[in-house]
């Protein structure tokens, strides 16, 4: 079976590293994924992830509140009760790669003062050429002439 999913986003909260009681490290946190279509009021999808061992220990030793990250995984669903005995079901990550998704300086800079402002996230927007004309362009030769075969 088919079971992958890559997200990319915002940790809500600094990662939580425990151990369990076999001594395999745990580390549980939520992404805050915004939406590609927004709505008036539309809020970021929160997603719950698990890692494990190595993945655990680097996540937390790595990755704080605030840092953009790609979780790649398989989604996994599970059932227990609630203190109060009520039976919930949970849906999660359960990270097996992790990837940093900003430069170190991003990184640092939304950590001391909350995110970038959007003066310096605008400046590093990809050039749009949907305005270009032809004299924009030159022809480098007849590409025809170039093909192998």
């Amino acid at each position: 079976m088919l079971n992958n999913i890559s997200v990319m986003g915002r940790l809500t909260a600094d990662p939580e590293v425990r151990q369990t009681p076999n001594g395999v490290s745990v580390c549980s946190f939520t992404i805050a994924n915004d939406k590609d279509f927004k709505r008036d009021g539309d809020a970021p999808n929160w997603i719950d992830c698990v890692a494990w061992r190595n993945n655990a220990e680097f996540i937390g030793k790595y990755f704080k509140k605030g840092s953009l990250i790609v979780v790649t995984g398989s989604l996994q669903t599970r059932s227990y009760q609630d203190r109060n005995g009520n039976n919930r079901k949970a849906t999660e990550i359960v990270v097996n790669q992790q990837y940093f998704a900003e430069s170190k300086r991003s990184a640092e800079e939304n950590q001391a003062g909350g995110f970038a402002p959007a003066q310096q996230t605008a400046q590093a927007a990809p050039v749009s050429y949907a305005s270009a004309d032809a004299s924009d362009f030159t022809v480098t030769g007849d590409a025809e002439d170039d093909l192998p075969f």
